[in-house]
C-alpha cells in the first residue's frame, strides 16, 4: 500500500470535513419540519422587532475610537519586528551593534508620531464622550438617614 504524503492526510481531513458538514446539513434539512409563518419569516435584529430604515445615524464617536483603536493594534505589528532585530545578538555583534541603535532610534520615532497623533485626538476632544446631566430624584424614603449611617458603620 502506498504511503500518503503530509499533504494527502491535510486533503483527507479536510474531505472528511467537508464531508460531515455536508451530511448534518443534509440530515437536519431532511428530519426539520417545514411549518414556515409569518413570524419566522420576520427579520430579526437582537430580539428586538427592526423600526425604520437600517441606514440610521450613529455618533461618530465611535468610529474616531475604533480608529484609534486600530492605530494602536497595528503599532504592535509594526513593533515586533523591531523586537526581533533589537534582540538578534548575532546581527547586532556582527554589525558592532549599528543596526540594533538603528532599531532602537526607528522605534522611538515610530512611537514619537504615534504619541503626537494620540495628543493631537485627545486636545481636539474626540477622545470625550457626552456625558448625561446627573437627575437629582426628589423621593422622599421613609426609612430614616440614621437606619442608613448605621448600616453603612456595620460594614
Amino acid at each position: 500500500m502506498p504511503e500518503i504524503s503530509g499533504y494527502g492526510i491535510i486533503l483527507l481531513f479536510l474531505i472528511g470535513g467537508l464531508g460531515f458538514i455536508l451530511a448534518t446539513v443534509f440530515a437536519s434539512w431532511v428530519l426539520r419540519p417545514s411549518r414556515p409563518n409569518a413570524e419566522k419569516l420576520a427579520t430579526y435584529e437582537s430580539g428586538e422587532e427592526p423600526v425604520g430604515s437600517a441606514w440610521g445615524n450613529f455618533n461618530i464617536r465611535f468610529f474616531v475610537i475604533a480608529l484609534v483603536f486600530l492605530l494602536f493594534e497595528v503599532e504592535l505589528v509594526f513593533l515586533f519586528p523591531w523586537a526581533t532585530v533589537f534582540a538578534n545578538e548575532e546581527l547586532n555583534t556582527t554589525t558592532q551593534g549599528l543596526w540594533g541603535k538603528f532599531a532602537l532610534i526607528e522605534t522611538f520615532i515610530f512611537i514619537a508620531i504615534l504619541a503626537i497623533g494620540l495628543v493631537y485626538v485627545w486636545r481636539r476632544g474626540m477622545l470625550d464622550w457626552v456625558k448625561p446631566e446627573p437627575k437629582s430624584s426628589d423621593y422622599q424614603s421613609k426609612i430614616p438617614e440614621e437606619a442608613y449611617q448605621q448600616i453603612n458603620k456595620k460594614y
